[in-house]
Parts: C-alpha cells; structure tokens; sequence
C-alpha cells in the first residue's frame, strides 16, 4: 500500500472485518477493523497512522474452538474454549499463552485483559510458539472469536 500513500489518517469499512498490518506483507501491528468509521489511527487502537498491508477475514458461519497451552509446542496445561475470554489469568491460571491450537473459527488475542493493547489475528491451524501468531512475547491477556455480522 506504501506505492499509493505514506500515512492513513482514517478508515472507513463498509462492509466485513478487515485485518490491517503497520507493514508491507502482513507484518508488524495488527489491526481488526470491522464496519464503521475510524477518523484516525487511535480509533483503531492504532499505536501510529502507518498501514502497509491488508486483508479481509472471509465470512465463517460455524463453530469456534481453541486450545491454548502453557508452554510451546502444545506443551504442559493446555485449555479449551469456546467462547470469548477477558481476563485469561482469571480463567486459565497463566498470564501467558506460548502455543495455541485454532481448530474452529477465527479468533483475536489481546496481549492485555479486556480486550486491549496489540491484537493478533488467528484462523484455523496449529501455532508452535507465539511468534507464529505475529507477536513478540507470549503475554495474551484476553482473546475473542470473530464473530460473523455480514
């Protein structure tokens, strides 16, 4: 996106939930966006007005199911869900998730509780260890499913 525009002082998405990336080839910060309008990049919970990248999250209409374990490599206590998680101390007694198991539906994680600070879009398949989902530490503090309004 670079090639059109340097900076992006605000969004607007019609339709669809959008993942954008602070870099070229879906790198960097993520950012899910879902129909509405952003006017700047803080609506975004954007932490500066650089957008390199984007992709739309295909519509899903199913059911959604994660594992998250406590070491990588799906190793040591490993937790299932099938719904949203706010605080992820408060229900898997870790505050960090090092592997995690997509198996159903797409999902979000939130490296702070209440859905909050850098977001990581995860869809179906298997991630060894948490630089897999695009983050830099294992600190996830809540996750959310992406759930289907179109």
């Amino acid at each position: 996106m670079h090639s059109y525009f340097s900076r992006c002082n605000s969004i607007r998405v019609d339709s669809g939930y959008w993942v954008v990336y602070e870099k070229p080839s879906y790198m960097g910060y993520q950012y899910i966006l879902n129909r509405g309008e952003y006017p700047d990049y803080q609506r975004w919970m954007g932490f500066n007005d650089c957008i390199g990248s984007c992709r739309l999250i295909p519509p899903y209409r199913g059911s959604y199911r994660v594992r998250v374990y406590e070491r990588p490599d799906f190793g040591g206590q490993m937790m299932e869900f099938t719904d949203d998680c706010p605080n992820v101390y408060d229900r898997f007694r870790y505050r960090d998730i090092f592997s995690c198991n997509v198996m159903e539906g797409y999902w979000i994680f939130y490296e702070h509780p209440n859905y909050r600070g850098r977001q990581y879009f995860l869809r179906p398949g298997e991630y060894r260890r948490f630089s897999d989902w695009g983050a830099l530490n294992s600190a996830i503090g809540s996750f959310r499913r992406i759930m289907d309004f179109y």
